[in-house]
């Protein structure tokens, strides 16, 4: 059993709106993508390199959006991979491109496609509701996409006499289903990164710290979630930061969103939520893009999203009702 470990927490103190002038390469990338006529978005856990060059940095249902309604030849997309789909999904003229191929997700991994029509086609009268952290072919198998953001307003819009199937995070699911009271199915899977944290460690943490709230992603267990003062998406953890009094807070997701935080918000320091044996969490997967193979994406124009156009039409139409009934 892993035990709790002595450890300064890291925490982003306020730079008072200053940056770092871009680097070198940072100016290059900024160049390759006026030549290429790209749009560069990025998910709130990259890196701050990616973040401070990208034309919009947020969460999976903001950058559905920008996706959706970019004009750019090119769009780079600084995510992972089913992120990168989801962009080639809603805009299927432009080209998409992904820093790293490599860069999955899993809990992504963990519903795949076939499994999930198998189970359909044992039980054929469910709604399925798929988080949008799922591959093309599992949103092909869905009747809505939902996000962190707004997962509670998607299940209310499910007809009552429908029974859902929540795939792929049951976290997140059991979450949705305590807040809007609907029963669902939940599919057995998880984000490796978020189920690392405990509330041992948030509790040990919070002696040093005994005034900061705890802001967490619904993404955690339950008994992370119910320690937490707020549980939300990582777009809304934006606004819960800026409106909270104190200046101390504790982020309980994956720490690339500290960057997104200490610029907007100057003035507070945010605390990485712990696990037992680290005082922050990354997503390997998020991590395995840089800015040198954004440079050498935007350069050589790969690799590139592609995808059979089957799936695409069929994944398209889950994802635009989610996007309607987000508005």
């Amino acid at each position: 059993m892993a035990t709790t470990l002595d450890y300064e927490p890291i925490t982003l103190p306020s730079l008072d709106g200053q940056e770092a002038p871009l680097s070198a390469i940072q100016e290059e990338i900024l160049r390759l993508k006026k030549e290429r006529n790209a749009v560069i978005l990025a998910h709130n856990y990259q890196i701050d390199a990616i973040q401070r060059v990208a034309d919009y940095v947020g969460d999976s249902l903001g950058l559905s959006y920008r996706a959706a309604e970019a004009d750019a030849d090119v769009i780079v997309f600084c995510g992972v991979h089913f992120m990168a789909e989801t962009a080639k999904i809603v805009n299927p003229t432009k080209t998409v491109i992904l820093p790293d191929m490599d860069a999955g997700c899993s809990l992504s991994d963990s519903c795949p496609a076939e499994k999930l029509a198998a189970y359909k086609e044992a039980n054929p009268n469910l709604y399925v509701v798929a988080y949008i952290n799922c591959s093309a072919g599992v949103k092909a198998l869905s009747d809505v996409i939902c996000t962190s953001g707004n997962a509670m307003k998607i299940v209310e819009h499910v007809p009552a006499d429908r029974e859902i199937l929540f795939v792929p995070d049951q976290n997140l699911g059991q979450w949705v289903a305590k807040q809007t009271g609907r029963e669902m199915r939940l599919w057995p899977g998880s984000c490796y990164a978020h189920v690392l944290f405990s509330v041992r460690a948030l509790e040990k943490l919070r002696t040093q710290f005994p005034d900061a709230p705890v802001v967490a992603h619904p993404e955690c267990v339950e008994a992370v979630r119910d320690f937490a003062d707020e549980v939300c998406s990582t777009e809304k953890m934006i606004h819960y930061c800026k409106d909270h009094p104190s200046r101390e807070i504790i982020v309980v997701t994956e720490t690339g969103m500290l960057n997104r935080l200490r610029r907007e918000i100057p003035g507070k320091v945010f605390i990485a939520g712990p696990t037992d044996n680290c005082a922050c969490n990354d997503c390997r997967y998020m991590k395995m893009n840089t800015v040198e193979k954004l440079r050498d994406c935007l350069r050589d124009l790969s690799p590139e999203i592609t995808m059979d156009e089957d799936i695409r039409a069929a994944a398209y139409h889950p994802i635009k009702r989610m996007l309607d009934w987000s508005r």
